[in-house]
């Protein structure tokens, strides 16, 4: 627990110091935002505000896994495990891929980066190599960083092992590829709004840290009743998932409405691409549509109104994603980030009672 302990307040402090470090050093490059000109004209008034802020964010969770890492190796001699190393190197990778937008777009002075197509080449790449290693590498605890399947709870429902072993690794290269490029997207539709997206992320990764931490209490062999969890490491996926947390909290001291830096796509890449890589770890690729239920309608509301604006010129939404919606229909853009900060803490708790329940019954209790 003291690790744990370490993690979390190096990650607050990382974040609380570095924030209005990077603001500083933002705003003398004049690295600022540039706002979309088809979005809400009350957001104009945001050009020029420091982005980058999600640099803060991933060395905020480096650092403060590192220093749990150090504490455990010089008490306890324990080496860090691979599944909390590939699960940090899918956030850092596409926080880089989201960094190197970011400087696009300040170097451009527009709203536009890379191109889709760069951008999906990224993507493609790097989560190809975090799926690939996630299945070969070995581990301490004996159980794989990652199942060759599709699982709603620990056990996988669909198995590529049906296919062969080779097959098995091209088909869970391509699930990890729609879930890094779905969760990443996700995100990113999400921070639209000043403290949406980190508010939004603390809170589900709040619910992955007590998912991750029930799991190392009941892991296979650990020798305690009920049902048991063949998890690789889950008290590493533990620290990652609270620092991550209070990194975003953090964060959104400075980033809450009127926000005095946006995490930008640094920050909601690298959160999107932790959150996948955190429900490919945990055996929870499902249960995370439950757990990071906002990101989805999030979604789902962008491609509606794209798909139904293509089919019949008209529009669903006022605008999408959604929470523009709202701030047309008259809501303050503070009424709508805590309304949906409360919809996403519904979504986390629903998410927990059921991976509860499924624990229960499991263990037939």
């Amino acid at each position: 627990m003291i690790a744990l302990i370490i993690g979390i307040v190096v990650s607050l402090v990382i974040t609380m110091i570095g924030t209005p470090t990077l603001i500083r050093v933002v705003h003398k490059l004049h690295y600022g935002q540039y706002i979309r000109q088809d979005g809400p004209q009350s957001h104009q008034v945001k050009r020029g505000t420091p982005t980058l802020g999600g640099v803060v964010i991933v060395l905020a969770v480096l650092l403060g896994w590192g220093a749990s890492a150090l504490y455990r190796y010089c008490t306890q001699h324990i080496v860090p495990s691979w599944s909390a190393v590939l699960t940090l190197f899918a956030m850092a990778s596409m926080g880089l891929l989201g960094f190197i937008d970011d400087f696009a777009k300040v170097r451009k002075k527009q709203n536009e980066g890379l191109t889709v197509k760069g951008k999906f080449i990224g993507q493609f790449i790097l989560a190809t190599i975090y799926a690939v290693l996630a299945l070969m590498l070995p581990t301490k605890s004996g159980f794989p960083s990652a199942q060759a399947g599709m699982s709603f709870i620990e056990t996988p429902f669909l198995s590529f092992d049906f296919a062969g072993r080779f097959l098995a690794i091209v088909l869970f290269v391509i699930w990890v590829n729609f879930l890094m490029a779905a969760w990443t997207n996700a995100v990113n539709l999400t921070d639209g709004l000043d403290g949406l997206c980190a508010g939004s992320s603390m809170v589900a990764f709040a619910g992955y840290g007590i998912i991750a931490f029930w799991e190392s209490y009941h892991l296979r062999g650990s020798g305690h009743p009920g049902f048991t969890y063949a998890v690789s490491d889950p008290f590493d996926l533990t620290i990652i998932a609270c620092c991550a947390a209070v990194a975003c909290l953090g964060f959104l001291w400075y980033n809450c409405n009127p926000a005095s830096i946006f995490m930008g796509d640094t920050g909601s890449l690298a959160l999107g691409g932790l959150f996948a890589a955190m429900s490919i770890a945990t055996h929870t690729e499902f249960l995370a549509i439950i757990l990071g239920g906002l990101f989805v309608i999030e979604t789902l509301s962008d491609i509606i109104q794209v798909g139904y604006f293509k089919m019949t010129h008209k529009r669903v939404f006022k605008m999408a994603p959604i929470h523009h919606h709202f701030e047309l229909c008259g809501w303050t853009e503070g009424k709508v980030v805590v309304r949906f900060w409360m919809v996403e803490l519904l979504f986390v708790i629903i998410g927990l009672m059921i991976f509860y329940a499924d624990w229960v019954v499991r263990s037939g209790l």
